[in-house]
């Protein structure tokens, strides 16, 4: 069912972002690690990470997954049903930036899982911080950037989320290079502790 919903995304043409193989096991590890019942996913794309999450989910558990683009909810949500997922997730279609503050009545969540635009990681970041507790594990992707240093707005935005990051007393922080068939990248993980 993975093959298929990368396969049905590429040819939705959708762009190659998915997580890697084994990136979507490392997330579906860490998530049975801290032994989630409620996953937060913002940027859904074709559904790929989303099923790895919930093949993670503890039993009754759930997954919202954020997606503000429809053509890119409407493959997802087509491949997660061809896995047999469709009662374990629950995509919001529309800005995670909008959806995020009505969140507030389903949280805490256990696991929060960031893959969307850049230019905002710093205000998911503060988002999943309101929405996790003590013992959730936040994991931002793309933010090594095949170890590039240039002066845009993204790499501006992974600074300020970084500085954010390391400031934050209610969380330990830490970056993990990843390289693979998607070159040079990495993931950051913090766990709250307060």
């Amino acid at each position: 069912m993975l093959d298929l919903a990368l396969q049905s995304s590429e040819a939705a043409g959708l762009p190659l972002h998915s997580v890697s193989p084994n990136q979507g096991k490392f997330l579906m590890l860490l998530a049975r690690t801290v032994g989630a019942r409620a996953i937060l996913e913002i940027g859904t794309l074709g559904g790929y990470s989303t099923i790895w999450l919930a093949r993670a989910l503890a039993s009754g558990g759930k997954v919202t997954t954020l997606e503000a683009n429809p053509q890119h909810a409407k493959v997802a949500l087509a491949n997660i049903a061809c896995a047999g997922l469709t009662d374990r997730v629950d995509l919001r279609l529309g800005s995670a930036l909008d959806t995020l503050p009505t969140l507030n009545d389903e949280a805490p969540y256990d696991f929060i899982f960031i893959d969307a635009d850049r230019v905002n990681i710093p205000n998911y970041f503060t988002w999943a911080l309101k929405l996790a507790r003590q013992g959730s594990l936040i994991v931002v992707d793309n933010v090594i950037r095949r170890g590039v240093v240039i002066d845009d707005s993204t790499s501006q935005s992974l600074r300020q989320f970084f500085a954010l990051a390391a400031a934050e007393r209610k969380v330990t922080f830490t970056a993990m290079q990843t390289v693979g068939i998607k070159g040079h990248d990495g993931f950051a993980i913090a766990l709250v502790e307060d």
